[in-house]
């Protein structure tokens, strides 16, 4: 059994656990970052599989993310952007395929373009109004959190289509979980987290560019910087050990694996909220700790890459860019990568539909998988080289994808606590992030801001 000590001991090497590293070592700080997996990177995942280079987790940086971007270019790394060139594709609730280019209106009828257009309106307001800080804190909080996201938008405009393309966006799109499933404040912050709605529904900015040698090298490049002395795989913590001298004080605390004891001053502990129960706590934490944690889960996403010889879409003056709110892959996306004179489209199966897609055959699953891809893109679309499905469900040590929110309810009463120290442990990661929740660049930020509070503590 090996010990260590050290100032801070920090749990799961993921762009939280590592960027706050990164800071306190730059600080003169000792760190030890202990990590699960045999790999770090955290929800950040890249591999080569059956030849192709795939993408499994995050990916994309936005114009807004300015601390991924600054963190990329302190880093020397390159980037580039996603092919957008051509006409995009809209399969409607009725199934009628429609190809539409920037400048047409979106092809919906003029009464559901009207209705999207008041639910784009409010969102924006309320995102502005509200923030991505403390939304628990606004007036309206607990009105806006005991509603569901579907009854909310179908308050302000009773048309089915429209409110299935507009909750497609934070539902689907980015909270994976069905849209009656969360609160509207829940999704308010997704929104002010990224800005505004308005950008998450705009592909082109919060699928602006992409890292070449993708975006799990940031973490590798990171996790080299520190070293073999800090960074610990295969690692995963199973108890931690703290006494108490209020909150943020520095205070004796042990992580303790099966082959290491890191013995620390402050700990942070940088994985989903849904994973903090695998480390058992002594003392155990506060009461409320315990039930907050039983109300924060996972969505379910399935990330679906099809590599084929060619981007054909492109030949056929397509952008690859897809979206039918009623389909089983809501979204597609020219996914090729850097370089590669093959093509690689990306495609999204959310919550419900992940469901049923897991519970098929294999054979069935990718014939249902094609057909969708074909529908929107035609039959070339069949002709796949590579097929693989991000099954971030089945993966040990996260259980989900892309993060944690809140059930209905939840986020006001209980979102004050996610960010309080408990003793001597902090919590950091995308999941409980402000600006870039959920997102790669939330992760950063969390991460240096919760390195800066132990320096200030």
């Amino acid at each position: 059994m090996q010990t260590i000590d050290r100032d801070v001991v920090i749990i799961g090497a993921g762009p939280s656990g590592l960027n706050a590293a990164r800071r306190l070592v730059a600080a003169g700080k000792s760190v030890a970052v202990l990590e699960a997996r045999d790999r770090v990177g955290g929800r950040t995942w890249s591999d080569t599989i059956d030849g192709a280079f795939i993408e499994i987790g995050g990916q994309w940086i936005s114009p807004d993310q300015t601390a991924l971007k600054a963190l990329v270019a302190e880093l020397g790394k390159e980037t580039f952007q996603r092919y957008r060139e051509g006409a995009s594709v809209y399969i409607d609730q009725a199934g009628e395929r429609h190809v539409y280019s920037g400048d047409d209106e979106f092809p919906v009828s003029a009464e559901t373009s009207a209705a999207m257009d008041t639910m784009i309106a409010e969102l924006d307001k309320l995102a502005a109004e509200i923030g991505p800080t403390e939304p628990w804190a606004h007036p309206r909080a607990a009105e806006l959190d005991t509603i569901s996201f579907h009854d909310w938008l179908h308050s302000i405009a009773d048309d089915d289509e429209a409110v299935n393309n507009i909750a497609l966006y934070i539902a689907g799109g980015m909270l994976t979980k069905p849209a009656y499933a969360f609160s509207a404040l829940q999704a308010i912050l997704m929104a002010a987290s990224a800005g505004s709605f308005s950008n998450l529904i705009d592909e082109d900015f919060i699928l602006d560019e992409r890292v070449v040698g993708g975006m799990q090298s940031v973490s590798v490049q990171v996790a080299e910087e520190l070293g073999d002395d800090v960074v610990f795989l295969n690692n995963p913590v199973r108890f931690l050990e703290w006494s108490d001298n209020g909150p943020g004080a520095a205070a004796d605390v042990t992580a303790r694996t099966d082959s290491m004891v890191a013995n620390a001053k402050h700990a942070i502990v940088a994985v989903p909220p849904n994973l903090y129960s695998r480390i058992s706590y002594e003392p155990p934490l506060p009461r409320m700790q315990h039930v907050v944690h039983q109300h924060i889960s996972m969505g379910l996403v399935i990330k679906v890459h099809a590599v084929y010889g060619t981007p054909f879409w492109r030949e056929d003056g397509l952008s690859a860019s897809c979206f039918g709110a009623s389909r089983i892959i809501q979204e597609v996306y020219d996914n090729t990568n850097h370089g590669d004179t093959r093509g690689t489209l990306v495609g999204f199966i959310s919550d419900e539909k992940a469901e049923r897609i897991w519970a098929m055959s294999e054979e069935d699953r990718r014939e249902a998988i094609l057909s969708e891809l074909a529908a929107y893109l035609g039959e070339k679309a069949r002709d796949v080289q590579v097929l693989y499905l991000s099954d971030w469900g089945n993966e040990e040590w996260t259980r989900g994808a892309y993060a944690t929110s809140y059930d209905l309810g939840g986020l006001h009463r209980w979102g004050a606590l996610q960010n309080e120290p408990v003793g001597p442990i902090f919590f950091a990661s995308s999941d409980i992030a402000a600006e870039g929740y959920q997102h790669v660049d939330g992760a950063v930020r969390i991460g240096q801001a919760t390195a800066q509070r132990i320096l200030d503590a």
